[in-house]
């Protein structure tokens, strides 16, 4: 979750013409009324719940994921090779020194440019992307329009925050040609707590809906747990992404006054009130074990050793290429292709460094919904449904799991699920200082 939150804030910062307009997904990969101290009673004397095979869809889906994957690194490459190697950044920069004239409108109108003609060149691929196949393996809803709607909303968003923005870097460039990596990378961690405060509040709504919840029974039982979690002031949302999509998600967002639990419509609907406190106990267990500022920091260092990367390396490009590229510094703002090339190369090697951090602390939360809620099977079914709501791969390849796999695969959080139970035995759980009220079952 928060390696996206990161690397959305520094693509923010330089610009690249995309911007996050999902919140973060709860699983990888892809009507009971008991009180909280009583949640696992009821499922406590089921058997292990069996790993079902990915069906030829599920699979299908995986293989044809991978090949996108690939295409999008290809393809990134490739367009901002265009435009360095055509001098075609250049021209942009020329054209909006023409109409802005000065330093700081000149980058905010490049930065406009730059960001349309992508946003552009991109579209074909996104729609087959996240509308086109989404629909052709059954797991959107989305209408063109509501898919247009949003397109042009991350646009104008990119647009208004990138010629806001974009010139701190290129401040820093001007002014520390040496230090610049250091001081943007440090400037990483509280834009992304800034950002990471406001999304849940200012931008998550122009996509969707949010209202309370309807079944004041299940917020109840929400907000009883989320107290024994030792999670005060939480409003609960229930958002209406049923108009977008098929798949399921859950999250804890925001930070003191922004701080809110929110559910998609869908998970509402496809999980029993058991399964669904687990997914709660889980994300709540993020909250509690601070893993946001855990994340921004781990997720920053990653970052700032990019940039460093980016930096040693760019001079090799500019003393081959700078005839051709139309700019011998990196101060000039026609630089920012060659930017983004170099911090997506870096992240791309990076990517498992960042990844395996992510797997262990959801493992963590899995633990923390586990021993907060007690209830094995409600957990171990939840992430059956997940895995065929989200058409998921329980045992992805080695490679997937390094580069893509943020989450554990869904195959050993089941197995997880149906083997953890240091309750029964008497053994102190890892968390449950951290409860109120802690109650072991008899």
């Amino acid at each position: 979750m928060m390696r996206v939150v990161a690397l959305v804030t520094i693509m923010i910062i330089f610009s690249s013409g995309c911007l996050l307009a999902e919140e973060p997904k709860l699983p990888a990969q892809s009507e009971s009324t008991g009180a909280i101290g009583t949640i696992g009673l009821e499922s406590e004397n089921r058997g292990p719940v069996e790993i079902p095979q990915p069906t030829e869809k599920a699979l299908s889906y995986y293989r044809s994921g991978n090949v996108l994957y690939l295409v999008d690194i290809f393809w990134g490459i490739l367009i901002s090779a265009l435009f360095l190697f055509t001098g075609f950044s250049a021209k942009i920069r020329n054209w909006a020194a023409g109409l802005g004239r000065k330093w700081f409108f000149i980058i905010g109108i490049y930065i406009v440019i730059f960001t349309i003609i992508n946003f552009l060149i991109d579209l074909p691929l996104d729609f087959y992307q996240s509308f086109v196949r989404e629909h052709s393996y059954g797991l959107s809803n989305q209408t063109f329009g509501k898919w247009f709607k949003d397109s042009t909303m991350s646009l104008l968003i990119t647009l208004v925050m990138g010629a806001l923005l974009a010139w701190i870097p290129y401040w820093l460039l001007k002014k520390s040609p040496r230090r610049w990596w250091l001081y943007a990378g440090i400037l990483v961690i509280p834009f992304t707590f800034v950002f990471s405060l406001i999304y849940p509040i200012w931008i998550s709504p122009l996509f969707n809906d949010f209202g309370p919840m309807h079944n004041k029974n299940l917020e109840a039982q929400i907000l009883a747990l989320a107290d024994r979690a030792g999670i005060d002031g939480g409003r609960v949302f229930e958002v209406n992404k049923s108009v977008d999509t098929k798949a399921v998600n859950a999250y804890v967002a925001g930070f003191m006054g922004t701080k809110r639990i929110v559910l998609w419509d869908t998970i509402i609907s496809k999980l029993d009130e058991n399964e669904l406190l687990f997914v709660m106990g889980h994300e709540m267990g993020h909250y509690v074990l601070r893993h946001v500022i855990a994340g921004v920091l781990f997720y920053s260092v990653l970052i700032l050793l990019a940039l460093y990367a980016a930096h040693k390396t760019a001079g090799i490009f500019l003393r081959k290429f700078s005839s051709r590229f139309g700019f011998d510094q990196l101060a000039d703002i026609a630089s920012l292709p060659l930017l983004i090339l170099l911090l997506n190369i870096f992240s791309f090697i990076t990517a498992p460094i960042g990844n395996t951090y992510s797997r262990f602390i959801e493992h963590q939360a899995d633990q923390f919904g586990l021993e907060i809620t007690q209830d094995n099977y409600a957990a171990a079914t939840a992430f059956v449904k997940l895995q065929a709501e989200n058409l998921s791969n329980p045992y992805p390849g080695f490679l997937y799991k390094l580069w893509r796999s943020s989450h554990p695969p869904i195959g050993e959080r089941i197995e997880y699920c149906n083997t953890y139970k240091p309750w029964e035995k008497g053994q102190e759980l890892r968390y449950e200082e951290m409860f109120r009220n802690p109650q072991r079952k008899p």
